[in-house]
């Protein structure tokens, strides 16, 4: 079994379902954001296809209400809806402490068939053009106390666009853009439900506006219009709007032929040096 494979593997439990979390997915202490949302989105379409509906995330939109650790998951979807083209459900991530139940994220997921909505093409953007994965800069040249702090970035191939990578070297430009590729360490290659964790596998855009410390994201919607070719994930995140330590992230992701296969939005929440911020 692959890698994300484990880390996403769940059991059924009655109505619910059951995983483990591990530091191989954390970023410092808090497991990484997309890989609960793929956790949910394995869960809702667990319980979707056991009932009738669809089995492929179409759409999550989640709220995060406290960091994710290390230990048991419980997951709790219950669907909300099944029609002829799509089902709706809203699952809750779970974990106990202190022996009580804490959720740490609730999303609501749409559930269709992404081949009914890949074709045909009316209008799309294209992937921007850079360098090769070859020539970016990889996040195994990070400092070894980065790599050190980050399962989750051992456990992905990531390169930067040399041209949004000053922040790493503490000249952010300022641009609000960060661009790069994107695979799994272990050579897996992306499915539908993995792509909502690929959607939140860069650093934050603010890094690129001289932002400092944790950015949690406060909100969290992701589309997924497609199923990956195998090979890279192109991807571009930028900024349009940041104001009163808060900002909206883009995310766009691109497959091996080019083709546009997920996308989203988060709110966020960023500090900035006071010179910066004024």
């Amino acid at each position: 079994m692959s890698e994300l494979g484990a880390a996403l593997r769940l059991e059924r439990s009655g109505h619910d379902w059951t995983g483990e979390l591990s530091d191989d997915w954390a970023i410092g202490t808090a497991t990484n954001g997309g890989l609960l949302m793929a956790l949910a989105g394995k869960a809702a379409a667990g319980c979707s296809v056991a009932g009738g509906g669809h089995r492929d995330p179409l759409s999550l939109s989640a709220v995060f209400l406290s960091p994710g650790g290390p230990g048991p998951v419980l997951l709790r979807p219950t669907i909300l809806r099944v029609g002829r083209s799509m089902t709706t459900a809203q699952v809750s991530v779970i974990q106990q402490d202190d022996g009580d139940e804490v959720e740490r994220l609730r999303a609501h997921v749409t559930l269709g068939d992404l081949d009914r909505y890949a074709e045909p093409v009316l209008k799309t953007v294209a992937a921007p053009s850079i360098p090769s994965p070859e020539q970016c800069a990889s996040a195994k040249d990070a400092p070894p106390n980065v790599l050190l702090d980050s399962g989750f970035l051992r456990r992905l191939d990531l390169r930067m666009d040399p041209a949004t990578v000053g922040w790493a070297l503490g000249t952010p430009s300022g641009a609000g853009e960060l661009r790069g590729w994107l695979r799994l360490a272990d050579g897996t290659d992306f499915d539908a439900v993995s792509l909502l964790l690929a959607l939140d596998a860069f650093p934050p855009v603010s890094f690129d506006l001289g932002s400092v410390g944790w950015v949690p994201t406060v909100e969290f919607t992701g589309y997924v219009r497609g199923t990956p070719a195998p090979g890279w994930l192109q991807l571009r995140l930028h900024t349009e709007h940041v104001a009163g330590g808060l900002l909206n992230e883009d995310c766009q992701v691109w497959d091996s032929t080019g083709r546009l296969v997920a996308h989203s939005r988060q709110l966020a929440s960023a500090r900035f040096p006071a010179s910066t911020a004024d």
